[in-house]
């Protein structure tokens, strides 16, 4: 069973996005921390919109009929789940139908008030939903619908240069049968300026086929986690992809975990895009990014100090609040065994931190089973700002932190490298010194201290402490101590 986030508090606003794409219309409804609000509801109908549009120029009916049926279906869900909020967009196929109005007309039999997103808009959307998710995100971000592709460059956490290209994954069929699809999109991004803007740099994937494609790709590798966020492939990885989807059926396609059925007929498509695009960009590869316009739209209204906040450190906080005893004991931790670790790089020290907000998290859990739960929460945790190899470290100072050995449980091993396992074990043994020593409560941390020098590992506790340095304490400030290359020392032992 798969982590999933804590419910947040039921006075907490609840805010929902209704997107109306080319190819699905979707629902989600979300609750928490404005940073990183949790997805309290996600529901999708593939309702093909765009499909008709290269031939007809408009939506026909079947799709018109499946999104009045979603569209009444997910207000009246708003309305049941006391939304305060609900935002309704609208992307490139009611943008370019001859019938768009039709189904904008159709929301508003369902209460709901439609925003038709530019294609700059969509565009800025995704690419602020990408640095929601991966805030240091360097590259080009490709956004693929149904009806139209959204290129923008990410830099240093701003969008700079943006554009928009009917070249949806419903309308690319035609141009593979007629072999124009390179040459097609070659004059296209030419005539936009964006020949070679990714030269070198990460191309970050957004929309449901890339999506589809990835999951594919960890399929085909066995790649140990179900995380498909930050998952990168190269191009050599694209181009096996094609190879494989000219020769596997539906069948095989329906056994790989976690792809859509829906998504299957698209993916050949897709990737053929994908590499013209690799290509004619000159991208060094790709990224996968899990949020998209949606978080894009929230990322957009935040204030700037919002904005800066740590994604991971926020989700993992209020992951700690909810499911811990002790709300303010994670960064208290963090702050008690920091002193120990001044080699950690900025990017360790957050996965420290982000160990010591989830420190106290599996308390509920059975005694026998707690390092597991640890373990659970770290892999699977809707975590963002955080790839396969931090999930591992986060994982191992929890497994160990939660009563687990120094050893490394499968599949961390394939994740990170030995190396950084063991300093994140160390990790969890100065948490769960801290832990024990004070009993989860403030004040034993906030009236101790620990040191480190060449020979000792000290603990300086307040006198009227010193009787909280019992047999079980001294253990594990020596273990800390063991793995540190360091003797223990206490200025409370011996005198209980």
């Amino acid at each position: 069973m798969k982590a999933g986030p804590a419910a947040p508090s039921a006075d907490t606003p609840r805010t929902a996005i209704i997107d109306i794409g080319s190819n699905s219309i979707r629902l989600v409804v979300y609750q928490g921390p404005a940073r990183l609000p949790t997805p309290l509801f996600n529901e999708k109908v593939l309702a093909g919109l765009g499909r008709s549009l290269a031939a007809t120029g408009t939506i026909d009916a079947e799709a018109m009929a499946a999104a009045r049926t979603a569209l009444h279906r997910f207000a009246a869900l708003a309305r049941a789940m006391e939304v305060t909020r609900v935002r309704t967009v609208a992307t490139a196929a009611v943008r370019d139908a001859r019938n768009g109005r039709a189904l904008i007309a159709v929301a508003e039999e369902a209460g709901l008030t439609v925003e038709i997103l530019s294609g700059e808009e969509e565009a800025a959307a995704a690419g602020f939903g990408v640095l929601s998710g991966i805030p240091g995100a360097d590259g080009i971000v490709g956004d693929l619908g149904g009806g139209s592709l959204e290129l923008v460059r990410v830099r240093r956490g701003e969008l700079a240069e943006r554009a928009s290209f009917p070249l949806g994954v419903l309308r690319l069929a035609p141009l593979r049968q007629r072999g124009r699809l390179d040459r097609h999109v070659e004059s296209m991004l030419h005539e936009a300026g964006w020949i070679g803007a990714g030269k070198n740099l990460p191309f970050y994937l957004v929309g449901g086929s890339w999506r589809g494609l990835a999951r594919l790709a960890m399929h085909r590798a066995r790649y140990p986690l179900p995380i498909i966020h930050q998952y990168a492939m190269s191009p050599g990885t694209i181009a096996s992809l094609r190879r494989t989807l000219s020769h596997v059926g539906k069948p095989q396609l329906k056994e790989v975990p976690g792809l859509s059925s829906g998504r299957i007929p698209t993916l050949a498509d897709a990737a053929a895009l994908l590499s013209v695009l690799l290509k004619h960009l000159k991208s060094s590869g790709t990224i996968v990014s899990a949020f998209g316009l949606r978080e894009g739209l929230l990322f957009q209204e935040l204030s700037a100090e919002d904005r800066a906040e740590d994604a991971l450190i926020v989700a993992t906080r209020d992951e700690g609040h909810m499911s811990g005893r002790f709300p303010e004991h994670g960064d208290l931790l963090d702050r008690w065994i920091t002193p120990l670790f001044g080699e950690d790089k900025p990017a360790e020290a957050r996965l420290r931190n982000a160990a010591c907000q989830l420190a106290d998290v599996g308390w509920r859990a059975n005694p026998e089973f707690r390092a597991e739960r640890g373990l659970e929460i770290a892999l699977h945790g809707n975590w963002v700002g955080i790839d396969g190899r931090g999930r591992a470290m986060l994982a191992q100072a929890l497994w160990t932190a939660m009563g687990g050995t120094m050893q490394s449980p499968d599949p961390l091993g394939r994740l990170a490298s030995e190396a950084a396992l063991r300093r994140a074990a160390t990790w969890g043994l100065a948490i769960r010194l801290g832990q024990r020593l004070s009993g989860g409560v403030a004040d034993p941390l906030r009236r101790s201290r620990l040191s480190l020098d060449a020979a000792t590992l000290r603990l300086d506790l307040d006198r009227a402490d010193h009787a909280l340095y019992g047999e079980i304490v001294s253990k594990r400030h020596a273990a800390l101590a063991g793995a540190l290359g360091r003797v223990a020392v206490s200025d409370a032992a011996g005198r209980g």
